[in-house]
């Protein structure tokens, strides 16, 4: 991903989008998706074709609009909100990492599974991954076929998965959020570094890298790298500035043969605390 910023998406791409499109194939703009207001997308390539699934949570609302492959009535245990999620492809299954407000009020990592892309997905475990307030999940599987989870605002965790990606193994470890880590930032917040949420790990050639919202509010989208999916990592820079109105940002990344794209979440019409916004692939 040698000079991210130079190499995201400068052309209108064929683009499968997962949400709210009933799985039509659409010409890219930006906003990728201009006629229904969504929010952290993620990104997945499958047989050379780009699934995009974003989030759409209105005020007060307890699911998701019906079109979309999963709501939180996929899972007994929750009881509102599905907030950044992220999809992976493995033993011919694909996994949906999703955050979910729990019946007993805290958000909580639900997965669910299914045999293909589109869904429906189900519940894989009959309950949370991961409890006690946590949220963003990315998933990053390596070369030797371990797969990792990472998560969290205002810390970044991670945790080694199982094979089964539904179970993990091993304790979950806290990322140290130093300035040469992950950058410096000037607001009042008392956070370490300018780390703030949306972490989504990544690999080009033998460099991992870890794209994430940065500062707030509003958020930016900044990035670091490392010799390992572990570390230590060693802060970059900008990705991109913080535009307009936006007041969340959430970054994905995928590869069409040698070029990076990058998927941005940018909220750009104000709706009560946060925003409704619309995913774009900036220049």
């Amino acid at each position: 991903m040698t000079n991210m910023r130079s190499r995201c998406l400068k052309h209108a791409l064929l683009l499968s989008s997962v949400l709210l499109c009933n799985f039509g194939t659409v010409y890219a703009d930006n906003p990728i998706i201009q006629t229904s207001y969504t929010a952290d997308p993620a990104p997945l390539i499958v047989n050379d074709r780009d699934y995009l699934f974003t989030g759409h949570d209105e005020d007060g609302s307890t699911n998701y609009d019906m079109r979309d492959p999963m709501n939180i009535s996929t899972f007994a245990w929750a009881s509102a909100n599905a907030w950044a999620r992220q999809v992976i492809g493995r033993n011919e299954k694909y996994y949906f990492y999703v955050p979910v407000t729990s019946r007993d009020g805290a958000m909580s990592i639900g997965v669910g599974v299914s045999d293909s892309v589109t869904g429906p997905f189900v519940d894989a475990i009959g309950g949370p991954l991961l409890g006690n307030g946590q949220i963003d999940p990315t998933v990053f599987i390596d070369d030797d076929g371990q797969a990792y989870m990472f998560w969290g605002n205002p810390d970044l965790w991670y945790v080694k998965l199982n094979e089964d990606m539904i179970s993990y193994n091993g304790e979950i470890s806290k990322v140290e959020l130093t300035v040469e880590g992950f950058g410096a930032r000037n607001d009042t917040t008392g956070r370490p570094s300018a780390f703030e949420e949306g972490p989504w790990a990544y690999k080009r050639g033998d460099l991992y890298y870890m794209i994430y919202a940065a500062v707030c509010c509003p958020e930016d989208i900044r990035y670091s790298t490392g010799p390992t999916i572990m570390g230590p990592w060693t802060y970059q820079g900008l990705v991109m500035p913080s535009e307009g109105g936006s007041f969340t940002n959430h970054p994905g990344v995928v590869d069409f043969g040698d070029i990076s794209y990058c998927r941005i979440g940018s909220p750009i019409r104000p709706r009560g605390w946060a925003a409704q916004g619309s995913p774009v692939t900036p220049e």
